[in-house]
């Protein structure tokens, strides 16, 4: 067993030796091939160390620590990282990472940290709420210019080669700059947001510090990472970032209004490119017992089933459900978030249940309410109505339906709606549909919702 545990963990052994001829070996081959082995390893470990080494020295100087900071304590609110990009001090980090002074300047104030100790303010020219990106201009008294990062033109220009190694830089939990080594893994595919896949680790803190090849040159920018898995982590892509800096170099300091506005705006474009992708990529039909739902056939759509068949417990009922989410989430500020869309199709048979048992199951099936804090939303109002069958559609079912909304106090225009549709159609079965939109436009909320409804079918004789 010692010998396969050696080929598990070293190349050199398992392309030098067949396992018979390692089985055959005697002892003073078998020491020879440690030593091999072992000095590989050494010489492996030491190249990877002075890369390392190497990138993070250099980058050094043109790191940052991006601190919002509550003015009447003078107590840092939140921190994370940032990094240089010209040499007359204008820098990128996370849009997430400054939000609080975004939003409200009068209370917040942002500065920075380099490595060697200095610090100063920070004024804030340039945001992209889709990239969770934002642009900041350094305060630099001496007029002494700034070292700064260049982008890798592969990266820009999406030529980057899955399996890169790359180093991922900041300052995590306020412990000190870093760096983690990991490798590139494309694009996320199944994602409408533009996200590179970076197989490495990153820690709260590294938000908006960058993730750089082995000449030291920037390929994304640290921006999350799934709390689902080990080192799977995010970067906002670098054509993103250069596009934001050419839009900040027309552009003066953003005060609050100018803020909302410009979130308000992208929104507005982002909602219809969104939108209109979801009509372009079209629909496919899927059943759920006597019932038909439609489905996008878009791949950013992460969809799962699941059955209650196999409970351990007596069946009651039996539930067979679908659920689909875009798993989409714009930062918008002050842990209020946009542009999310799940759809869930669940199909109810009884097994046992008289008509009205199976009647109370259904009734307490209600649109689910994401959560968040109350302040930052209108309360939720909700509209329950009945469809009579073949209304809109000819083959829809009889429908009892609840609609319910609620607003964005701090940004006007927006709404979280969440629709639930009960079929009428039978006492001891029934489709139960859910749909719940986050951070929508009222008009594109009440034309799904028509859509989503207007979909729902029932089709008996194909049983």
């Amino acid at each position: 067993m010692p010998v396969f545990r050696a080929c598990l963990f070293s190349l050199l052994g398992c392309l030098c030796f067949t396992a018979g001829t390692v089985l055959a070996a005697d002892d003073k081959d078998r020491d020879a091939n440690a030593a091999v082995q072992a000095q590989g390893s050494e010489d492996a470990g030491r190249s990877l160390s002075a890369a390392a080494e190497r990138v993070f020295g250099e980058a050094q100087p043109r790191l940052l620590q991006i601190r919002t900071v509550l003015k009447s304590a003078q107590k840092q609110a939140s921190i994370g990282s940032g990094f240089l990009v010209s040499t007359d001090g204008r820098a990128l980090t996370n849009y997430h990472v400054l939000a609080l002074h975004a939003l409200e300047p009068t209370l917040y104030q942002i500065e920075y940290r380099a490595a060697d100790g200095s610090r100063g303010s920070l004024r804030l020219l340039a945001i992209d709420i889709d990239n969770d990106l934002a642009v900041v201009q350094l305060d630099a008294p001496s007029g002494k210019p700034f070292e700064a990062f260049d982008f890798a033109r592969a990266a820009v220009e999406g030529r980057l080669v899955k399996g890169e190694r790359l180093f991922s830089m900041g300052n995590p939990l306020d412990l000190g700059f870093t760096i983690v080594e990991g490798t590139y893994n494309g694009r996320v595919d199944k994602s409408y947001q533009a996200r590179e896949h970076f197989t490495g680790v990153l820690n709260p803190g590294m938000s908006g510090g960058p993730t750089v090849t082995g000449d030291n040159r920037v390929v994304g920018v640290n921006v999350a990472r799934s709390i689902d898995g080990d080192l799977v982590s995010f970067l906002a892509p670098a054509e993103a970032a250069v596009r934001l800096l050419e839009k900040a170099r027309s552009g003066g300091e953003m005060d609050a209004a100018a803020v909302r506005g410009e979130i308000g705006a992208q929104m507005d474009v982002w909602q219809k490119a969104f939108f209109a992708a979801l009509e372009a990529q079209g629909f496919r039909e899927t059943a759920l017992g006597p019932y038909r739902v439609a489905e996008s056939k878009a791949d950013w759509f992460n969809c799962w089933a699941h059955t209650n068949r196999d409970e351990w417990r007596k069946l009651r009922i039996l539930i067979n459900r679908s659920s689909c989410n875009t798993h989409t989430q714009l930062f918008l500020g002050n842990d209020v978030y946009a542009g999310g869309m799940e759809i869930s199709h669940a199909y109810f048979k009884s097994v046992d249940l008289d008509a009205l048992q199976f009647s109370r199951r259904l009734r307490a099936r209600h649109p689910y309410f994401p959560g968040g804090a109350s302040n930052r939303y209108t309360p939720f109002r909700c509209h329950d109505d009945f469809l009579a069958s073949g209304e809109g559609s000819p083959q829809r079912p009889a429908l009892r339906v609840s609609w319910c909304a609620r607003g964005y106090r701090d940004f006007p225009g927006l709404y979280d709606v969440s629709v639930v549709a009960v079929t009428q159609d039978h006492d001891r079965e029934a489709l139960v549909s859910n749909a719940t939109l986050t951070g929508v436009q009222f008009g594109n909320a009440l034309a799904f919702t028509r859509g989503f409804l207007a979909a729902l079918k029932v089709r008996r004789d194909l049983d």
